[in-house]
């Protein structure tokens, strides 16, 4: 019985005789491991640089984005209007469950 190494070995010999790696992105080129790779915990690193590379986000960073377009949106408002309460609300609610994602992540 094949290893799954023997396995993925066989796999990326038939997608080099293909042509398939060549037409890859970042074919050729040094990996990309900036800070961020060293600062990810070793378990996720290939998931995360696999997402990267998919041009997708874990849903942390996500949220992170929407929790500072609100705050954007919060400063816009007129303070005291009852659009700026519900701009308002609505930051705590994400950052709540922004610290709620990272505290799982930690655990």
């Amino acid at each position: 019985m094949r290893t799954l190494d023997q396995q993925i070995a066989d796999s990326l010999r038939e997608a080099e005789r293909s042509g398939e790696l060549r037409s890859a992105r970042a074919w050729g080129k040094p990996l990309d491991l900036d800070d961020a790779w060293n600062r990810t915990p070793e378990p996720w690193r290939m998931a995360f640089k696999v997402m990267k590379d998919a041009g997708l986000v874990p849903p942390e960073v996500a949220l992170m984005h929407e929790v500072a377009a609100q705050r954007r949106r919060l400063a816009a408002t007129e303070a005291g209007s009852p659009e700026a309460e519900a701009a308002r609300r609505r930051l705590q609610e994400l950052q709540v469950q922004l610290a709620l994602r990272l505290e799982r992540l930690r655990t």
